[in-house]
């Protein structure tokens, strides 16, 4: 039997992404992110609010890189989610992690996650529906040690998943099944 919960934003598994940035300094700002999603094959959505330093960074740079967190920085990860870059100004310098500047946008690409999109802004929706920064995915690179077969082999990629629930942390990993394939099964 089901039983009533409270209604929160509770859809799991939630991405945990890092969305880096430069601050007007030159330094580098990164916020923990998890409702962001694909608008279309080269098109990203964040449902991010204005008050977010990395917003504010976002549309006065224009760019910004997309970063897929994973099992090995977790605290990094959890880190830019619960430090504002509002009250900590270079709070990435605290982390210990490394970055290259993008050749394609004016935002900083984090060497240690194995995975970065970068994006250049297109507009910020701020009405009653709207989705808050869209963004065009101008190039997305991968590191070698989480690719087989020239694909994202998710098992050794070890992406964290937000849970929304309980506030914790997962692996997605473990394959189940092929996708528009096993259904058919049924037909």
């Amino acid at each position: 039997m089901k039983q009533q919960i409270k209604t929160t934003e509770a859809i799991f598994p939630m991405p945990v992404l890092l969305i880096s940035t430069f601050n007007e300094d030159g330094t580098v700002d990164v916020m923990n992110a998890a409702w962001g999603t694909m608008l279309e094959r080269d098109r990203v959505a964040l449902n991010l609010t204005e008050t977010h330093k990395t917003v504010q960074n976002i549309k006065a740079r224009k760019g910004f890189v997309i970063h897929i967190a994973d099992a090995k920085h977790v605290v990094e990860a959890d880190y830019f989610g619960v430090v504002s870059g509002n009250k900590e100004p270079d709070k990435f310098a605290k982390s210990g992690l490394t970055f290259t500047k993008s050749e394609l946008v004016d935002a900083p690409v984090i060497n240690e996650f194995p995975i970065a999109m970068e994006c250049e802004f297109i507009e910020y929706q701020s009405d009653a529906t709207g989705l808050g920064v869209i963004a065009k995915v101008v190039r997305t690179s991968v590191e070698d040690t989480v690719m087989k077969d020239g694909k994202v082999d998710i098992d050794s990629l070890q992406a964290i998943a937000f849970d929304p629930y309980t506030h914790g942390y997962y692996k997605v990993c473990g394959r189940v099944g092929d996708a528009f394939k096993d259904g058919l099964q049924l037909k």
